[in-house]
This record gives structure tokens, C-alpha cells and sequence, in this order.
């Protein structure tokens, strides 16, 4: 296997890569700037530039190429070495950290990129320790170039990673570099603003606080965020995100590379998609009828309502495809342990349009459900392949039951009405996170938590089981709907009380929910620049 020296570490590497490329693979640094992974190399930064020697392809004596090359863009040879501490390299370094700081703003306190912009860190571990510019800076507006980003145009390197994207990824090229020299800029084309429904990740890809998320501004240090990794919640595509919360609180979702399904890129719609877990009108105690009227109760005596009404009765439970496999299976255990006939169904799945694929080979699909075929799957296996049921078909057969449980968890409306009228007259018990048209017409309402407050695992369209973590602690006193699964098998005297644990439920479902899960790989962990020292 051809091998190359960079530093003082040799490095293996296969297939044709470029030196950058194997430093970042063997977790050595190279400072860049308008290099990604996922666009074009273009090696216009400049910082990247290092000293290097290859093998003289006549007499085999290494050779130092007499300038410094771009790392970015040149390719990893055999034998050649990288000179990555050399008093030239070093030299190009402090000599590009000097020019792009000449016009940039001082205003690193108010910048929301600060704790994660590249500039900030490259100037500290390759700039000079002082500026000799002493001229006038040049300043430029900011610009709101679309829905969801703002341009602070005065901090913007040209890297172009922005305008790439646009170009090469999404295809609708929204920006583009205008003006040259120093009066050079990042802007739209009159009348198309930045709108595209992949727009959101111009702010990832940014190495500094030229693009910024509106949404996020001003709202928190990210140095104070924790980050959490996890699944789409939203669609049927799987992608793996970061949930970086603070004090119990989502902040903001943001992408987790994994190349065999999202790529380094997530959709809006999943960016901006999670406001519904924060909604102020959760459900957030158990409900259970009294004369007539839901009241408020513990969950003991919600529990005894739930198993008092379902026992000795024929049952159906709809499962929501919004919910995780051990959420299903749990869930389906408890109703089958009840009433070993009982209907399994999955609920309704939305959809929306239809699959629109990028040209950076991004997919958006339509369908708006996480685990439609997660669900499916471990109700197949409680109850036998062909024996579970689609919403339309539980519409039918439900009249044929004496009572149901329900599950929602959508971030929308999701009661028909159909379903209102085929369930009418028959014990209900619901489970869900916000209020719907059922809410106070069940005889026992049973809150539950969102994706973000519990662990589990999610199966997309392409069938791949992925597992994600829990970020915050559930909503006051509602339960994950695996907790509510144990816990009504206890009520009910069949096991005894369990906590819920995700990895144990996924021992239980055994096959592939054992053996062929995705667990999350990783971590975001931040480790402050200052040291703290005890007094």
C-alpha cells in the first residue's frame, strides 16, 4: 500500500487522494479554508500551501518541489513527504491569516460563528500575534438573501464554498461572486433570492460569520450547546442530524455527515422541521373520563382506566409510523399480552408531492414519516407476516373491535374524519404530543414524548436501521411510549415494572433490530480554549 510522510506521521492511503485528503483521514491538520469534502476543489484560500518532496520518478532521490503547493489539490505520490512545520509553510500561513484579517471586522463577541468559525482558530494557531495593517477597513452591508440566511458580507474570506453549493449541489446557483478585488462580494441575482429547500446548509458549509441562520441568531453561545445524535424525525430519508440543545432545550438541528445516506447535507424541512417537540400547547398530563368528562390524574390511575377498559374486550391498536421500533413493539406486546387476537395496524402516513433529487445527489423524499417501515416490521413479527394492517384497512376492520388504542406523535393534525367516525362509541385509549380533534373525546388520554426526548431506532425508505439518542429529558410528566408499553403490561399484572432502555428492547425484538442497527458514530464534544484553574 503506498504510504506518505506528512509531519512526522507516515500515513497509508489507497486510490488516487490528494494530500489534504490523507491528513484529514489520519487526523492531522492542515488549515483550509475553501476546501470540502463535498464540492469542487478549486484551491483559491491558499492557506492549505505546504512544503513538499517527492520521489524523482528517474532516479528515485526525493525531490522538493521548489514552490509550495496546494494540499487541497495535490495529489498523494509514493514515497513523497509533506512538510507541514517547515519555515516556509509556516511563513505562507502567517501571510494569508494577515490578508484575510486586513478588511475583516474586530466583532468577534457578537459573532454567532465565534466558538466554531475557522477564522477565529487558524488566527490564533497560524496568524501573527498582532496586525501592521493600520489603514481604513473596508466595510459592506449586510444583506437578507433569502428566507432563512442572513450575509454579513464584511466577515466573508471568498472561499466560494457558498457559491458552490448553490452550483453543484441544489443547481439553482442563487449565488454568485460579484465585483474584483477588494471591492469583491458574495451576492444573489436580482429577483432570486436564496430559497431553495437545501439552503440551510450555506451556514454549515461557512468557515466563518459571513452566512448566518436567522433563526438562530443572537439565541445562544454554541460553546454553552451539548449535541445529541440523531435521526430525522420528519421524513422517510433517515438523515443523520445533531441536536445541539442547552438547559433542557433544543436550539438547533444541523447535519451529521454520513456519507452512504445524507451526505454532509440535511433539508430545510428537517432544519427547521423539530419546532413541534417545543410547542406550547403539549400534552403533558394523563387524562382519563370521569361522568363524562376527561380530568386530570396521576399516571397509577390512568393505567388502572387504560387496563379496566381494554381487558376481557376484542382490540385494535394503531401504530403511529412517527414512532420508534422498540415504541411499536412495546406497545404491540402490551395490547397482544391483553387480547392475543388483538388488530395491529400502522397508522396513516403522509405524503406530500413527490421525490425531487438534486444534482449533488441530495434526495428529498415525499414521504413525511420516519419509520413507516420500522413499524411494520416489528408488528409483523409480534403478530406474523401479512397480519398487520394500513390505516385504511384498520379504518374497515375496526368496527369489529370493542375498543383501541391510538397513537399519534405527529407535528401536525393527523385525525381524519374517518377515523373519528370509526372509532365513535368504542373504548379509546391515546396516546400522543399535541392536542388533535380526540384529545377530549377518548376515555383515557396518555401523553407522550417527541423523538428528541427519547433513544431509539428509526428504519428509512431504503430500509436501513439507524439508531439515535435522546437529547433532552422528556416533557414534564409525559412517557415515551415504550415506557407506557411496560408500564401497562405491569398494570396489568403480566410483567413485572421495567424502565424502558432501547438497547434492551432491541435485544428482545432480536433479528435484524440485533444484529444490522446503525449506531451513532462520532461526537461533537466542545472543549473550551481556557483553562479553569481551582482557587
Amino acid at each position: 500500500m503506498p504510504t506518505i510522510k506528512i509531519g512526522d506521521k507516515v500515513c497509508e492511503f489507497e486510490g488516487r487522494k490528494t494530500v489534504l485528503q490523507v491528513a484529514q483521514e489520519n487526523g492531522i491538520e492542515i488549515p483550509s479554508y475553501c476546501y470540502h469534502p463535498g464540492l469542487s476543489i478549486v484551491a483559491s484560500c491558499r492557506i492549505c500551501l505546504a512544503e513538499v518532496a517527492q520521489p524523482n520518478p528517474k532516479t528515485g532521490e526525493l525531490q522538493t518541489i521548489p514552490k509550495l503547493v496546494p494540499t487541497c489539490q495535490h495529489p498523494a505520490v509514493d514515497g513523497s513527504e509533506v512538510y507541514i512545520q517547515s519555515e516556509k509553510t509556516r511563513a505562507n500561513q502567517k501571510a494569508v491569516m494577515e490578508y484575510l484579517l486586513i478588511n475583516h471586522p474586530l466583532d468577534c463577541p457578537v459573532c454567532d460563528q465565534a466558538g466554531e468559525c475557522y477564522l477565529q482558530d487558524y488566527s490564533y494557531r497560524y496568524g501573527r500575534a498582532s496586525s501592521r495593517f493600520e489603514e481604513n477597513k473596508i466595510k459592506q452591508p449586510k444583506k437578507d438573501v433569502g428566507d432563512n440566511v442572513l450575509l454579513y458580507s464584511d466577515r466573508c474570506i471568498m472561499c466560494t464554498r457558498c457559491v458552490r453549493f448553490t452550483r453543484e449541489v441544489t443547481g439553482t446557483a442563487e449565488l454568485s461572486v460579484q465585483g474584483r478585488g477588494c471591492k469583491e462580494e458574495i451576492d444573489i441575482f436580482p429577483g432570486r433570492p436564496l430559497n431553495n429547500e437545501l439552503s440551510g446548509n450555506v451556514v454549515d458549509i461557512c468557515p466563518v460569520g459571513a452566512l448566518l441562520d436567522k433563526q438562530f441568531l443572537f439565541e445562544q453561545r454554541v460553546w454553552y450547546l451539548k449535541s445529541a445524535a440523531s435521526i430525522d424525525p420528519i421524513t422517510a430519508s433517515g438523515d443523520n442530524i445533531w441536536i445541539d440543545h442547552n438547559k433542557d432545550r433544543i436550539w438547533r438541528v444541523k447535519p451529521r455527515t454520513n456519507e452512504d445516506v445524507n451526505k454532509w447535507w440535511i433539508s430545510d424541512e428537517i432544519r427547521y422541521g423539530w419546532k413541534f417537540a417545543l410547542d406550547e400547547g403539549r400534552l403533558t398530563m394523563p387524562r382519563r373520563k370521569v361522568q363524562g368528562a376527561l380530568e386530570d390524574t396521576d399516571w397509577k390511575q390512568a393505567y388502572q382506566a387504560a387496563i379496566e377498559g381494554l381487558k376481557a374486550k376484542k382490540l385494535a391498536v394503531m401504530v403511529s409510523p412517527m414512532l420508534s421500533c422498540e415504541d411499536a413493539y412495546m406497545l404491540g406486546k402490551a395490547v397482544r399480552a391483553i387480547d392475543e387476537g388483538a388488530l395491529l395496524a400502522v397508522g396513516p402516513v403522509p405524503r406530500h408531492g413527490e421525490d425531487k433529487t438534486f444534482p449533488g445527489g441530495y434526495t428529498i423524499y415525499a414521504e413525511k414519516a420516519p419509520n413507516a417501515r420500522g413499524v411494520k416490521r416489528v408488528l409483523e413479527q409480534i403478530a406474523g407476516e401479512g397480519n398487520v394492517v394500513d390505516f385504511d384497512a384498520f379504518i374497515d376492520k375496526v368496527s369489529e373491535r370493542d375498543a383501541v388504542v391510538l397513537t399519534g406523535n405527529y407535528p401536525s393534525e393527523w385525525v381524519t374524519q374517518k377515523l373519528a367516525d370509526a372509532i365513535k362509541g368504542k373504548f379509546t385509549v391515546l396516546i400522543d404530543t399535541l392536542p388533535n380533534r380526540l384529545t377530549d373525546a377518548v376515555d383515557v388520554l396518555l401523553p407522550s414524548v417527541t423523538w428528541a426526548e427519547k433513544s431509539g431506532t428509526f428504519e428509512n425508505v431504503n430500509n436501513r436501521l439507524q439508531a439515535f439518542e435522546a437529547a433532552i429529558p422528556p416533557i414534564e410528566f409525559a412517557h415515551a411510549e415504550a415506557q407506557i408499553g411496560l408500564d401497562l403490561l405491569a398494570a396489568a399484572g403480566i410483567e413485572k415494572p421495567a424502565r424502558y432502555d432501547a438497547a434492551t428492547v432491541r435485544a428482545e425484538i432480536g433479528g435484524a433490530l440485533a444484529d444490522e442497527v446503525h449506531l451513532p458514530s462520532g461526537s461533537r464534544d466542545r472543549e473550551p480554549d481556557m483553562q479553569y484553574v481551582e482557587l
